[in-house]
């Protein structure tokens, strides 16, 4: 997978690309990813991006033609689709299965915002999908960014040695994962629960799917909602 990132702040994804699972996965050859500083393709003097909101409003925004030409440069030549991606608060919310969907590309251009965001000619013309990390407001897109890529690696064949691992997290069946445990059996007093020392595995696995089900009722009611909708619809397709 080729992932290309376009932003004013090239310096972020440094150590980013230098963590375990991303430089494993770039020195394996499954991940290409590029980053390129947006002001190689500002024209003017002081390489400015943004400017004044039309209408006038606080802040400013960015300017259509560097991002114009950065994307159409780095697209020009390719065979294949490329999507693209532009992260701000009104996308819609990343999860699991959006990161599945983008696992399955073969070519990512991200758009990192910064100021007020981007003049809406680049959202309309060029922008394939907008993502939100959550209902609150960052300084840019790069952290988002950094959370789509991280979460979308993880999910590349080969990554990750254990890939049932991964088909195991939270969100990947709807629900969160409930609670783990490890050496020793007896920490302060405080025990690991029986049944899994029990070398049951269909019990450990009906307890652990109870467990979720549990954690997910208790603290995302929202899932829970979304998860019971879910196996209605299954049951009545059977």
């Amino acid at each position: 997978m080729r992932i290309d990132i376009v932003t004013l702040f090239p310096g972020l994804f440094s150590g980013f690309k230098a963590d375990a699972l991303i430089k494993r996965a770039l020195q394996k050859g499954l991940l290409e990813l590029n980053i390129y500083q947006l002001r190689s393709w500002a024209r003017s003097k002081h390489q400015q991006v943004d400017d004044y909101p039309f209408g006038g409003g606080p802040g400013m925004v960015m300017k259509p033609e560097p991002v114009f030409e950065a994307v159409e440069e780095l697209i020009k030549d390719r065979t294949q689709k490329t999507l693209i991606i532009y992260f701000t608060p009104s996308g819609e919310l990343l999860n699991q299965q959006i990161l599945a969907d983008l696992s399955r590309e073969n070519q990512i251009l991200c758009i990192c915002g910064r100021y007020k965001g981007l003049d809406q000619r680049v959202i309309d013309q060029l922008v394939d999908r907008q993502l939100s990390v959550g209902d609150y407001v960052l300084s840019g897109g790069e952290l988002p960014a950094m959370i789509m890529i991280e979460g979308v690696t993880r999910l590349i064949p080969g990554v990750i040695n254990d890939i049932e691992s991964a088909n195991t997290d939270s969100f990947a069946a709807s629900l969160l994962e409930g609670p783990l445990y490890t050496r020793p059996e007896d920490f302060r007093g405080h025990q690991v629960p029986e049944v899994l020392l029990s070398g049951d595995h269909k019990r450990i696995e009906d307890w652990r799917d109870l467990k979720a089900i549990e954690t997910t009722r208790e603290r995302r009611p929202d899932l829970w909602q979304r998860y019971l909708k879910k196996m209605i619809e299954e049951k009545n397709k059977s």
